[in-house]
């Protein structure tokens, strides 16, 4: 299963400089960071935001007073030097020189490859900065305005080279004003989004890809109608994936994925997509609603991307601490792939705006540090073999048992058992077991977090089942041996 780790790049080069005393770039992180970054259970590496970032839209962004007001709440002693611009406003795909250039990122690559660890980067399929090459070089890659759109709403449009472009959006929100709209209907763009994502497959084991299911045909056109022509017989992403892989068979696509389009992504060529839908459920609702998107079909879900924060999210931290442990366990014993964001383990709170190359100072909290440590070692075999949703019975005078969400995993290394009370309030129940050949067996059952060890008769494991009683965000993880 694939365990990503995010990391933003700018900030943590800067921060890795200030510990060693002297400027730190991609080429020369010592090697001692990489072991810390490639720690047991992780096998992927996003260094988000390595991209040559735009002047022009940096330039936006300083005349942005909500902009900049965002940035004094994250940083409250900015100063202009901690600005550097947005990484999802890209003038072209070179690596940052202030990183390292592409030399740097290389010999990241190879320290990271030493110790068995991918790197993947970011693709922006849908928008390019204001000065990127293609406004003058290569304008039909681009939705195109007219004078007269210009001068009734400027904040959807922009001049650029004596030319008028549509600026990039979301169709539930306004358009960010640093960024001109691709056309994902031009075969011309079409044929440079190949070959852009073919040189950075050279540079990378995979690609997340931002906001990818604005790309897709039904979306583009209810966004842009008419203005981007007539759209093609074949979707954007099942051409654009297909050919990146005769070049790359085996790199990793990654879709940042919202409204419920998941699955029409996977279909259309990407390996794990963003679940939102599961992240909302874990950090807003109960048991309920988690075990019932935990009841999708197993194809669908070992292509999901499972987190709890990201650089667009708040920090897990932010969370009450029982139930952030409690969505890290489930997190991290789920099926498909898991997204870890650095400076969550630490339990950093502050989410500073992807524009800064500086965050705040904030304690460690070793605590939470620790239970992140053992969490990703113990779990690292866990996810192996065939997943199964378990379903917990109660009584009738005691129906806590539907706060509790249990699975289990059979084959790879062992049998595991995963039961988390996902509720504020103990909760009690009896979990029956799918492994039928416990009976007549004599079972020990060890706590992989804690290392405490129960002993347990199979028979009873399987039918009535484990008795389970569990404090509020409480958890069992849980090895079974006889």
């Amino acid at each position: 299963m694939t365990v990503i780790y995010e990391i933003n790049t700018l900030v943590w080069l800067r921060e890795l400089g200030n510990r060693y005393g002297r400027p730190v770039a991609l080429g020369n992180v010592p090697g001692e960071v990489w072991d810390e970054v490639a720690r047991p259970g992780v096998d992927t590496v996003w260094l988000m935001g390595v991209w040559e970032r735009s002047p022009a839209g940096l330039g936006i962004a300083l005349r942005d007073d909500r902009l900049l007001a965002s940035f004094r709440d994250a940083l409250p002693d900015l100063t202009p030097a901690d600005i550097a611009g947005s990484p999802y406003c890209v003038r072209d795909y070179v690596v940052d020189e202030s990183l390292g250039g592409p030399e740097g990122l290389a010999a990241a690559r190879a320290e990271l490859a030493a110790r068995g660890v991918r790197l993947i980067l970011d693709y922006v399929p849908n928008h390019v900065a204001p000065d990127h090459p293609w406004l003058t070089e290569r304008p039909a890659r681009l939705v195109r305005g007219t004078p007269d759109e210009l001068a009734r709403a400027p904040e959807a449009f922009l001049e650029a080279g004596g030319q008028v472009y549509a600026r990039g959006r979301d169709p539930y929100f306004p358009p960010w004003p640093d960024v001109v709209q691709l056309n994902a209907f031009s075969d011309d763009l079409r044929a440079a989004t190949v070959d852009t994502l073919a040189a950075i497959g050279d540079q990378a084991d995979g690609v997340r890809c931002d906001m990818a299911m604005l790309l897709m045909n039904d979306v583009f056109a209810k966004t842009w109608g008419d203005r981007a022509g007539t759209s093609p017989a074949e979707d954007f992403w099942p051409y654009v994936i297909r050919k990146v892989r005769e070049r790359h068979p085996d790199l990793l696509f990654v879709a940042e994925a919202y409204w419920d389009l998941e699955w029409d992504l996977q279909q259309q060529g990407f390996d794990h997509c963003y679940d939102k839908r599961l992240y909302d459920r874990l950090v807003h609702e109960g048991a309920g609603p988690v075990r019932a998107h935990l009841g999708a079909g197993l194809a669908y879900q070992r292509r999901l991307v499972r987190f709890l924060e990201n650089h667009d999210e708040p920090r897990a931290a932010a969370l009450p601490d029982g139930r952030e442990r409690a969505a890290a366990v489930a997190v991290a014993t789920l099926p498909g792939a898991t997204l870890w964001h650095e400076g969550q383990f630490e339990g950093r709170r502050v989410r500073p705006p992807v524009f800064l190359s500086r965050r705040p100072q904030e304690p460690a909290d070793a605590s939470l540090h620790d239970f992140y440590d053992r969490l990703l070692t113990a779990t690292a075999p866990v996810r192996e073999g065939d997943w199964e949703l378990l379903t917990c019975t109660g009584w009738p005078d005691n129906d806590t048992h539907h706060n509790l969400l249990a699975w289990s995993w059979t084959g790879g290394q062992g049998r595991y058992l995963v039961v988390i009370n996902y509720s504020d309030r103990p909760a009690e129940g009896r979990l029956p077991l799918p492994w039928t050949d416990l009976h007549g067996q004599s079972c020990k059952l060890t706590e992989l977090l804690a290392g405490n060890l129960y002993e347990r008769e199979g028979d009873e494991l399987v039918d009535p089942g484990l008795f389970v009683a569990l404090d509020a965000w409480h958890w069992h993880l849980l090895s079974l041996g006889r």
